[in-house]
Order: structure tokens, then C-alpha cells, then sequence
């Protein structure tokens, strides 16, 4: 039972991957290299992912670990620079804007502020997926527990 939700879970992971990097470069998401990054990583996540899907392994599913750890870094880089960008933009308008209504309208921004959070989303998502995967469970110990575990689930 648990196998077939960690499939789902990469589908989901797939899914939202390719979603994700199609979107971005619709919206031409690359006109400096920090824009760059997301999409690279989004590239490299949809063969990872894909590869730990069809055929998993120990070190695709623990390179695959590392890319969502990436992805929530690149997540929070680019929540930052989203919103300073927004802060620089709306400062620029009108320079003696409030705390509160700086705060408010860096959010409602011409950039979306929280969209970076989306590959935080799929970081997140994938390090789930990975979670305790039968490809990193090599000692004796480790296929037992997964035996009982997957004995007491079926119950």
C-alpha cells in the first residue's frame, strides 16, 4: 500500500516539475543567469525524477534527495529576490511609503513575491517521496522493518 502512494507521489512530482519549468519559460523566465536556475533544476529534477520512478537505485534515489534539498535553497533565493525586487520597485514610485503598506504592496507586486515558493512545494514533495525508500534500505534491519511495517499496514 505504501509503495503505490510513494508512485503517486512521483507522478505528482513529475507532474509538477514539467508544469512547473513549462511555465517559466512561457514567461521567458530567463533574462539574467539567476533566473536560470530554476529552470536548470527543473531539467535535471524531470530526468532524476523520472530515472528514480522507472528505475530506482541508491545513488539516483539519493542524488534525487540532494536536488530537492537544491530546490528548496533555489526556493528561497528566489522568494528573496522576488521581493526585493518588488521593494526596489515600489520604494522607486513613491520613496516615503509606510512600513505596512510597503509590506503590502511588495506582495501585490508587478513580481510574484510568493511564486519561488512553488519549487520549495516540490522540494518538499520529492524529499517525501524518498522518504525511507525501499532502494536506500541495504541492511538486514532496515528489510525487516519494512517487512513489519508493510505487514502491519496490510492488516
Amino acid at each position: 500500500m505504501i509503495e503505490i502512494w510513494r508512485r503517486l507521489a512521483f507522478y505528482l512530482l513529475l507532474f509538477a516539475t514539467l508544469g512547473t519549468g513549462v511555465e517559466l519559460i512561457f514567461l521567458e523566465h530567463f533574462e539574467d543567469p539567476w533566473q536560470w536556475a530554476p529552470i536548470a533544476l527543473l531539467g535535471v529534477g524531470l530526468v532524476l525524477g523520472a530515472t528514480v520512478t522507472l528505475r530506482p537505485s541508491r545513488p539516483a534515489v539519493r542524488a534525487l534527495q540532494l536536488l530537492m534539498m537544491g530546490y528548496l535553497l533555489s526556493g528561497g533565493v528566489g522568494l528573496y529576490l522576488h521581493l526585493k525586487a518588488n521593494v526596489e520597485f515600489e520604494l522607486e514610485l513613491r520613496p516615503t511609503m509606510a512600513n505596512a503598506e510597503l509590506i503590502l504592496e511588495t506582495l501585490k507586486g508587478a513580481i510574484p513575491a510568493l511564486a519561488p515558493g512553488v519549487m520549495v512545494q516540490i522540494g518538499l514533495l520529492g524529499l517525501l517521496a524518498c522518504f525511507r525508500h525501499p532502494a536506500l534500505m541495504t541492511t538486514r534491519t532496515d528489510l525487516k522493518r519494512k517487512t513489519a511495517e508493510n505487514q502491519l499496514l496490510e492488516r
